[in-house]
């Protein structure tokens, strides 16, 4: 964040950007995000930010060259910042409120079939990160986690008797997530016979080691996912997320409410669960259309 507020002039967009640090505590990255995006706004109008009008914001959104997608996210960012200068009382009125909204194709997050997951979690167990990889594909899948929120996971966020890991999410908000029994066998197992191997001379209150005794990075895992995804010969291009999108899909597809795969996600509106509904709906209508009379004319007229 420093880096990016020492590129900044503008004492109210600085502002902001302490407001969503230190009250809304969200991440470096996103504050990182916003702050890069205000930032061009100001860069290619030239203008203070609370001097822009809606046909300047409108004329940026038009002119800049990015997807659809992310000029919806910058509009939602401008949106934010003025809002929160209308609660400041710094200004009257917000100049996004006459801009239309990029139309965004909604689509449906990857998932794995049942098949697909049991082959993936089919792994070898030989050495070490055998066990670990197995342990954090097990733990993904049982909890559906964000994989963000697996590599942070500390050993005394675990317990054992209970069958519980407390993961610190989005906005530093704790939620109890409940672990399987094969969940919980492969970490005991990895925990108490193999991380040792991991960490050799190095101490760690952290679940998940790399070979050299540090906690295993995101960009680290998703490398391995991928690696043990082509070992299993599934034809899909999978991340860590699509084992959380794997685990409410089939949560919703064996009758779980939607609102306790929300709490379990950690989604802070129902709408963003929502999601697995249309692909819960889109599945239905797929295995409908293997029905013999699907796609049959009923002879009445």
């Amino acid at each position: 964040m420093k880096n990016i507020i020492e590129n900044i002039k503008d004492e109210n967009v600085i502002y902001y950007l302490e407001y969503l640090k230190y009250e809304r505590r969200l991440s470096d990255n996103t504050i990182d995000s916003y702050g890069e995006n205000l930032l061009m706004l100001l860069e290619q109008t030239r203008k203070d930010a609370l001097s822009l009008s809606s046909d300047d914001i409108r004329n940026f959104l038009l002119n800049v060259e990015a997807s659809t997608k992310t000029k919806a996210h910058y509009l939602s960012v401008f949106n934010s910042f003025y809002n929160y200068m209308i609660f400041n009382k710094k200004i009257n009125s917000n100049p996004c409120d006459s801009i239309k909204a990029p139309k965004l194709e909604k689509k449906l997050p990857n998932y794995l079939t049942d098949e697909e997951v049991d082959k993936l979690l089919d792994i070898r167990l030989i050495k070490p990160v055998d066990y670990r990889n197995k342990a954090m594909l097990e733990v993904l899948y049982a909890t559906g986690i964000r994989i963000s929120e697996l590599t942070n996971l500390e050993l005394n966020q675990i317990d054992f008797d209970e069958c519980i890991i407390r993961v610190l999410g989005k906005g530093k908000k704790t939620r109890i997530v409940p672990l399987g029994d094969t969940a919980i066998k492969f970490l005991t197992l990895y925990i108490n016979d193999y991380r040792k191997f991991l960490l050799k001379t190095k101490t760690s209150n952290y679940v998940f080691i790399n070979k050299d005794g540090n906690k295993i990075s995101r960009q680290g895992f998703f490398k391995i996912i991928k690696k043990l995804a082509k070992e299993a010969n599934i034809n899909k291009d999978i991340s860590p997320h699509t084992l959380r999108h794997s685990f409410a899909t089939h949560l919703l597809n064996n009758g779980a409410d939607l609102r306790v795969i929300q709490e379990l996600l950690g989604h802070e509106n129902l709408a963003t669960t929502e999601i697995y509904s249309h692909l819960s709906n889109k599945k239905i209508e797929e295995d409908y259309n293997h029905h013999p009379r699907a796609h049959k004319e009923s002879g009445i007229n």
